[in-house]
């Protein structure tokens, strides 16, 4: 595939923008969308002195709720997760961490599943220091059969906290709800009231959620989306809505909805309002690439508020939809799609590694040269550890040295219970898939045996695979390329695939990969 020259990128994006955005962009330093590229659905972002921070949905995939760091809030440096460990009361559904400072302290409110009853509630944890982690404080919000989504402001001293509630009530409307915390802000202290209660006869009608709030002259106003967030279903879209005081009444604005799907990015909403030292808005929050839709996951992009003078209520300064590229917070930046190169016998970059949550962490490490991961789990898609895919059409390759017990795999990990592989077992290549949990071999291949060899992936936007494999300092052979054309059935619904490794077999023992490869098309 040849890439496109970076003048003619940029001709194309102009071309998709109106005559009066082109004549704006070239006068002005710009970006691109997304800003935090893969799946960081739900995103919530703080500014505390001249650093932006940024945390977003992990759902199933550990460590739980990434953190990044940026100064302009176009580039960002992943930092470390809120929790290195789960908390105990958990199981999983790591949805919607919400950061908030105060006191010179760092909070996070988060939804987790509990573990004794499955439902998911409202956490809260802290830190001064997010490097180090965050210390868990336990639940905060029980309230009927969920409580998701929860945004803390404060107001004349006094902490609130809201939520999103009703959404797995039969017979009940849903509602954002709010509640007085207390002055330490890990406790509810008041009674719950009434924000808002969702429409069912207009674009309400799937429901109201991931809400933000902010103050800006004597308005509190309120961000919120609604309709189906996630899958190849969705319909989100976003609405606005101001009140004087926190407790309400709260006005709907009469032209929602104001930020819905295009043909380049779907489904947007969820996210975060956050004001620049200039004092210009941007809304942090997350959409599915067209390109490349639920095989990449909801990415995180940044959207301008700006304000009608005469009505004063918000609106998004280049429309209803998320731009393609748009004026800077401050700089320039070129999106960031850069992979890494690691030979595990020298110094390697800071990986993100991610692992399945719902089961024991893998046990790896990176020893004499390679990076060794303990078949512990015992199962095909056990021991998986991967990466977050920032774009759909991608080249994965690993180097490896055969085993005769173990099978060293390539993966495409949906769940322990859906996933695609290619791996190497002493002087075999396989293609292996577990669908529904069982498992099934599609081909195999014989192999000279006792040399390293190269097991290569070819993503096409998320969805089309071609493996082969060749051994260091020979061509490869053409024949030995299989293309496994659907993988429609791996989940979907709130996350994405991650692409990674694992070892897989009957007997204990560790794998032995030496060198790792990822590059974006």
């Amino acid at each position: 595939m040849r890439l496109l020259s970076i003048p003619f990128i940029f001709t194309i994006i102009f071309t998709t923008a109106t005559w009066a955005q082109r004549q704006t962009l070239r006068a002005v330093n710009t970006y691109r969308n997304p800003v935090i590229a893969g799946d960081f659905a739900d995103p919530s972002v703080i500014r505390v002195e001249d650093t932006y921070y940024a945390a977003g949905t992990s759902s199933e995939w550990g460590p739980a709720y990434p953190i990044y760091s940026s100064k302009n809030l176009v580039d960002w440096e992943y930092v470390g997760p809120v929790f290195a460990e789960i908390p105990e009361w958990t199981m999983g559904s790591f949805w919607a961490p919400e950061l908030f400072y105060h006191n010179d302290t760092f909070y996070c409110y988060y939804t987790a599943r509990r573990k004794s009853d499955k439902q998911s509630y409202i956490g809260v944890a802290t830190t001064k220091d997010l490097k180090k982690g965050f210390t868990d404080h336990g639940l905060i919000i029980e309230w009927t059969t969920e409580a998701i989504d929860a945004y803390v402001v404060e107001d004349k001293g006094k902490l609130y906290i809201t939520w999103k509630a009703y959404g797995l009530d039969k017979g009940k409307t849903i509602e954002l709800l709010g509640a007085e915390l207390s002055p330490d802000g890990l406790k509810v202290t008041g009674k719950a009231f009434n924000i808002i209660t969702a429409n069912k006869e207009d674009w309400e009608a799937g429901g109201a959620e991931g809400q933000c709030i902010f103050k800006r002259g004597k308005y509190w106003y309120m961000l919120y989306s609604g309709n189906s967030c996630c899958g190849s279903k969705c319909n989100y879209m976003v609405g606005v809505a101001r009140a004087e005081k926190i407790q309400g009444p709260w006005i709907k604005y009469a032209g929602n909805p104001i930020l819905v799907s295009d043909d380049v990015w779907k489904c947007p909403g969820h996210g975060t309002v956050v004001t620049t030292p200039d004092n210009r808005y941007f809304y942090l929050h997350h959409a599915y690439s067209a390109a490349d839709f639920t095989f990449v996951g909801r990415q995180g992009v940044l959207t301008e508020l700006v304000w009608n003078k005469s009505t004063k209520w918000p609106v998004f300064r280049f429309g209803k939809t998320t731009p393609q590229q748009a004026n800077s917070p401050a700089g320039t930046s070129i999106a960031n799609y850069s992979g890494f190169n690691v030979d595990f016998s020298q110094p390697i970059p800071n990986l993100r590694w991610v692992h399945d949550v719902r089961l024991p962490k893998p046990d790896y490490t990176v020893k004499d040269g390679s990076l060794q991961i303990e078949n512990s789990n015992l199962i095909e898609t056990g021991n998986f550890i991967g990466f977050n895919i920032k774009k759909g059409s991608y080249t994965f390759m690993v180097e490896v040295a055969p085993k005769d017990e173990l099978m060293q795999s390539i993966v495409i990990y949906g769940d322990a219970k859906n996933a695609l592989g290619y791996g190497v077992r002493k002087n075999m290549v396989e293609v292996w898939r577990v669908k529904d949990g069982v498992h099934e071999t599609i081909k195999t291949l014989a192999i000279a045996s006792g040399k390293d060899i190269a097991l290569k992936l070819h993503s096409y936007n998320g969805r089309f695979y071609e493996f082969s494999y060749e051994f260091k300092g020979e061509k490869p052979d053409a024949a030995n390329k299989t293309v496994e054309v659907d993988n429609l059935w791996l989940p979907r619904w709130d996350r994405a695939a991650r692409v990674g490794v694992n070892v897989s077999g009957k007997t204990a023992g560790k794998g032995e990969i030496k060198a790792m490869q990822l590059k974006y098309e």
